[in-house]
């Protein structure tokens, strides 16, 4: 079920009235559970048997780091946890990697990944597994001290709002809330309805109509001009954000309706001066991972300029392989790392000049910083959409205007005028979020009733005539 789907938001509404329904704190904890069990076993039952057993699994070390603290214990879980995640999830790149190596060496061996590696990757396997061994290693550095019992641990992990895709969140921003869970309350519900609608926007209205246009664009790199790559790698650029900032905000809506106040996971990075402020920005609950459990566990920015460069470089090749089972996911993060590498060269450059020469260089950085990181975060994003590294350089070699097609893919001006109003969009949306926030939710319910019902139906409308495609959430892939 997709959140943004007619069978899910039935599912959802009778999960609220059982739940209205539940009188004490382990009834309500129990209709959340059985929820998101069957939400997840609604994608393929099969997969229950493996997140049951790595839940299971995982509880079990968790009470034992808690009672000792033990370091070759900490290295078993994260081993175990990483190498069910390699197994079910990195198998098919190996394999297909050692097929083309045996095949440059010499030999023709067919060079292909097999059908059943992409139907074995459970759901949410990324996001559920980094939750659970966040949970390990806050227990071992002794940040983290608390007890949890067998249902609140599996709710922990399933809680079906964030379930799939995120946020990954600590033990503190999640458990405290399950374990006291109250009855609905009325302004809950309104706010948590209003943010998953903005959400449902982002997704049904936005997202989804532009993901046509982006498909048919990547189909044929060999048909893509100068316009046409830049267009169709923008729109890219635009969908992933709303799909992936809308489902956050559906994920933050649907709890806060049971009273679970969870972390903002983006906070409008294509605004973004610079490439540490686009990833304090863009998915930061896995921007947060990287960093506190990764990047800080090699040293991070401790030990001179060469090892902080080889940490960044590092934590964003890992993080690019944590995307997706395709080097072209690795060769993205591998960008992102040189980017952050290069802003740190150019900072210290920029610093001793400033000093030296008396200029304002923050002016200059402020001028350009904006649309030099808007232009090279989109070249990035080429990586993370090709299919293949192929496709990926037919069409960066089309954005410098190396490409001569001989027929161009067709293009509409609807859909150029779609991409263009969705770009100004998403940069004013600060603005319009700052409008929203200072005004409160509550401005919204003083609204005479008949205008409030008339803006319901023209939502509806919108959706039914202007909604595109329902299409699955991208990072579910992840």
């Amino acid at each position: 079920m997709i959140f943004s789907s007619a069978s899910f938001i039935v599912f959802f509404i009778a999960v609220l009235a059982v739940y209205a329904g539940a009188r004490t704190h382990g009834q309500r904890a129990g209709v959340l559970l059985a929820a998101s069990i069957l939400f997840y076993a609604s994608w393929k039952p099969v997969y229950l048997l493996l997140i049951g057993f790595s839940i299971t699994a995982n509880w079990y070390a968790y009470r034992g780091m808690l009672a000792t603290r033990s370091r070759a214990l900490m290295i078993v879980v994260i081993a175990a946890n990483l190498g069910v995640l390699a197994a079910f999830k990195y198998l098919g790149l190996l394999i297909e990697s050692a097929l083309w190596v045996a095949s440059a060496v010499g030999g023709e061996v067919a060079v292909a990944r097999p059908g059943w590696i992409d139907w074995a990757l459970p759901l949410g396997i990324s996001f559920y597994t980094f939750q659970m061994l966040s949970a390990m290693i806050d227990v071992y550095r002794g940040s983290c001290t608390k007890e949890i019992g067998y249902r609140d641990w599996f709710l922990y992990v399933t809680f079906f709002p964030q379930l799939i895709a995120g946020p990954i969140l600590h033990v503190h921003e999640l458990v405290d809330q399950l374990q006291t869970l109250k009855p609905i309350a009325w302004e809950n519900l309104r706010i948590g309805a209003f943010i998953f609608v903005g959400g449902l926007i982002k997704k049904a209205l936005f997202a989804d109509n532009l993901a046509p246009v982006v498909d048919d664009l990547y189909a044929h790199p060999e048909r893509l001009d100068l316009m046409r790559a830049w267009l169709a790698t923008v729109a890219f650029g635009m969908e992933i954000y709303l799909d992936f900032s809308g489902y956050s905000e559906m994920a933050l809506g649907l709890a806060r309706m049971f009273g679970v106040v969870m972390p903002l996971n983006f906070q409008f990075p294509y605004i973004s001066r610079n490439p540490s402020e686009f990833w304090r920005r863009w998915h930061i609950t896995l921007s947060r991972w990287l960093r506190d459990y990764l990047y800080v566990s090699l040293g991070g920015n401790r030990e001179g300029r060469f090892n902080t460069y080889r940490n960044l470089m590092l934590t964003m090749l890992l993080g690019g392989l944590w995307h997706g089972a395709n080097w072209t996911f690795v060769f993205w993060g591998f960008l992102h790392g040189a980017l952050l590498v290069l802003h740190r060269l150019l900072n210290g450059a920029l610093r001793l000049l400033d000093v030296r020469q008396g200029y304002r260089i923050d002016r200059v950085i402020s001028l350009l910083g904006w649309p030099t990181m808007f232009i090279a975060v989109h070249f990035t994003w080429v990586f993370f959409r090709a299919s293949g590294f192929d496709q990926a350089w037919q069409i960066c070699a089309a954005m410098l205007g190396m490409a001569q097609p001989a027929v161009l893919a067709p293009l509409r001006m609807y859909e150029v005028a779609g991409v263009l109003l969705t770009v100004g969009l998403v940069l004013v949306e600060p603005r319009i979020v700052d409008v929203f926030r200072r005004a409160g939710v509550v401005w919204w319910w003083r609204v005479p009733f008949p205008i409030r019902g008339t803006a319901y139906a023209v939502f509806v409308l919108m959706l039914v005539m202007f909604g595109g495609p329902t299409q699955k959430f991208i990072y579910f892939d992840f």
